[in-house]
């Protein structure tokens, strides 16, 4: 196994991060590799906030729901759909954009930032820093997007908090890798033994592990997706002209 696979699969997130900052040095180069991070088209309508400002970073704790985590990293990167971006260029080519007002845009959208985000972690992680995913910035985000000044046609789709490690995480478990991977088709099949199994896999990992409460898989997935458990995105996304009705 080379190192780029050995950090991949020893990912973990890390919520306990050391107040010492980040150098210019690292930072720089984990936003170069997520600079080129491959986008549809090579559309390049992802942005990101870097934030190293304390106040700034608390602001953006609150607006999550009180993630202490978000607080305590020295550096908060915020990835942004950026179809202001793109609309400039298309106007400069004396054409009408229309991509933002459609679903397809921001799936698309929404793919390249995953792959930003993707690319962040392994690049912070390949420099012994830990990170966790921030999806907690969409609970307010008209709070982010007046916070970051962000303009029309934008949206702060994902967060994430970079560190030196403090405490140390355990890789939490996954359900089997067959309910990943399938062979020429789609099966179900397996589904219901290795939820079965993973509940009680993780009901073990929150209680021998770590030491603390936690839900099994299907009772944490229960009390969150019977709602939309983020409910201003669809319409502080249409303020900001991102319709998504064609």
């Amino acid at each position: 196994m080379n190192e780029t696979l050995r950090i991949q699969q020893a990912h973990r997130s890390i919520r306990d991060y050391k107040t010492a900052p980040i150098s210019d040095e690292m930072l720089d180069q984990i936003i170069a590799a997520a600079h080129r991070a491959p986008t549809s088209m090579n559309a390049q309508e992802i942005s990101l906030i870097v934030v190293r400002e304390a106040a700034t970073r608390a602001k953006i704790a609150e607006c999550s729901g009180g993630q202490p985590w978000v607080i305590k990293a020295p550096v908060f990167i915020t990835i942004v759909i950026d179809f202001h971006k793109t609309d400039l260029a298309v106007r400069k080519a004396g054409k009408t954009q229309i991509i933002h007002e459609s679903m397809e845009g921001f799936g698309v959208a929404a793919v390249d930032a995953g792959i930003v985000l993707g690319t962040l972690i392994t690049a912070a992680e390949s420099l012994g820093l830990g990170s966790v995913p921030i999806g907690s910035i969409r609970r307010n985000p008209q709070g982010i997007i007046d916070l970051l000044g962000l303009p029309p046609l934008t949206f702060p789709l994902v967060g994430l908090c970079i560190g030196h490690i403090d405490l140390d995480s355990p890789q939490k478990p996954r359900l089997d890798i067959n309910t990943f991977r399938h062979e020429e088709r789609y099966d179900a099949s397996g589904y219901p033994a290795a939820i079965e199994t993973y509940d009680a896999a993780l009901a073990h990992f929150w209680t021998e592990v770590v030491h603390r409460e936690g839900q099994p898989w299907s009772e944490a997935l229960a009390s969150r997706f019977p709602s939309v458990y983020f409910p201003l995105v669809k319409p502080v996304a249409a303020m900001q002209g991102l319709l998504n009705d064609k």
